[in-house]
C-alpha cells in the first residue's frame, strides 16, 4: 500500500525557518520515501506504508525534541489498498464488516 503524507510544525517563524521545521525536514528528506516536497507552510511525501510510518515517527520525535509545540499531519491511502478494485493481485478482500 502507498501512503500520503501532509506536515506542518509550530511555530511559525516568518522571518527564518525555526529549528524544529529544519529537523522535520532533514527526516522527510532522509526517509526512502519516493516524492517529497518540502515548503514553508507545508510538506509532502508519498512512499510504501512501511516507510510513510517510520518516517512519521521519526518526524515527531525528532520534530518535538527539537521544539515544536504542535504537529499537524495527515495520512491518507493513495493506492494498493485491499479489497478496492485496482488492489494488487492476492490481496485479501476486506469483508463488509470491515475485518
Amino acid at each position: 500500500m502507498r501512503l500520503r503524507v501532509e506536515f506542518t510544525t509550530e511555530p511559525f517563524d516568518l522571518d527564518e525557518a525555526p529549528r524544529h521545521a529544519v529537523v522535520a525536514r532533514e527526516v522527510i528528506q532522509a526517509a526512502e520515501l519516493d516524492a517529497v516536497d518540502v515548503g514553508p507552510f507545508g510538506n509532502t511525501a508519498e512512499g510504501r506504508d512501511d516507510a510513510v510510518i517510520a518516517a512519521v515517527d521519526a518526524l515527531l520525535r525528532r520534530s518535538l525534541e527539537a521544539g515544536a509545540t504542535r504537529v499537524s499531519l495527515q495520512v491518507n491511502v493513495i493506492a494498493d489498498v485491499p479489497g478496492v478494485p485496482g488492489a494488487p493481485e492476492g490481496a485479501p478482500e476486506i469483508a463488509e464488516d470491515g475485518r
